[in-house]
């Protein structure tokens, strides 16, 4: 586990660094979140391209890999809205924290998963990741967005609205771009791929800086037994959810390892937006996001070194 945790150190130091940038003053609040709309829009989408550009998709069975993605998400949808009643009748649980510890508990933080998947297992890593961050995506999203209009005051979203939020996410056409590109055999100019590579190279170090620049302690001491399921949700529940759809797909090596990295990672920090917008608990939401990023120092490395010594990972 300690290997895990060493190599997994220089992560986890990028994010504190972020924290320490934005407590110093030293750059501008309104900075750090340009620097992630710069992450959303241009880095992370060019590194996605390239990556499936060049990716060769045949030297991967991507049949058992997307089919345990598919019943992840499955499970924890079901398992996530199968709370409801129980918090519901336990701890009073209202409406609109109960669409937060859902959030929580399904959302993933994309960036953060591909960062930690490339410094573990190199190149090899990145085609897997780009097929688990086009099924995740849109699959969580769609799902994220009915929740909150069914357990917050914003009402149902229209048909429309929710195929505009799929269509308008960069990550999402990148990788429909990428895709094409990679099957149709379209001839990509050299100097237009170098140029590619020199913009995603940025993605990586920059998004762990906002990650830890988002981090907020004020909100994280405000404790709740929300807060508490949203822990356990993300952090154990659901790297152990995968890990089952895994082994039963017959995956191992890299393709579980990766899979368990997918499943691990925090929430993303941007679902706090769609959160207030739409009258969830964005507070709640902050401060999950916040403890569970912290936390997840010490258990994304137990659960890869779990994956790693039990069941036949990388």
């Amino acid at each position: 586990m300690s290997v895990v945790f060493g190599s997994l150190f220089p992560v986890f130091a990028i994010i504190l660094i972020g924290f320490g940038l934005r407590k110093s003053g030293l750059i501008p609040a309104d900075n750090w979140k340009v620097a992630e709309n710069l992450c959303f829009w241009l880095l992370f989408p060019a590194l996605l391209v390239k990556t499936l550009v060049e990716a060769d998709f045949q030297s991967i069975q991507s049949g058992p890999f997307t089919s345990a993605i598919i019943m992840f998400l499955i499970a924890m949808g079901a398992i996530g809205l199968s709370l409801w009643p129980i918090l519901k009748n336990t701890i009073k649980t209202r409406p609109e924290q109960f669409s937060t510890v859902y959030q929580t508990t399904t959302r993933w933080n994309g960036f953060v998963a591909l960062v930690i998947a490339l410094k573990l297992f190199g190149d090899e890593s990145l085609t897997l990741m780009t097929i688990a961050l086009a099924l995740m995506t849109i699959v969580i999203q769609v799902t994220n967005i009915f929740v909150l209009a069914a357990f917050t005051p914003s009402g149902r979203p229209s048909v429309l609205k929710i195929f505009k939020t799929i269509s308008t996410n960069p990550i999402i056409i990148s990788i429909v771009i990428g895709g094409l590109i990679n099957v149709l055999g379209i001839p990509m100019w050299p100097p237009l791929i170098d140029m590619l590579d020199l913009v995603g190279r940025g993605a990586l170090g920059i998004s762990l800086l906002t990650v830890g620049a988002g981090l907020s302690l004020a909100a994280a001491l405000r404790p709740s037994k929300e807060l508490l399921v949203g822990l356990v949700g993300k952090l154990a529940i659901s790297p152990a959810v995968m890990m089952v759809s895994a082994v039963m797909f017959g995956l191992s090596g890299i393709q579980l390892s990766v899979l368990i990295v997918c499943s691990a990672v925090p929430t993303s920090m941007n679902g706090y937006l769609i959160t207030k917008k739409m009258g969830g608990d964005a507070e709640l939401y902050a401060t999950t996001s916040t403890v569970q990023t912290v936390l997840s120092f010490l258990t994304i490395p137990l659960t890869v070194w779990i994956a790693q010594t039990y069941f036949g990972g990388l």
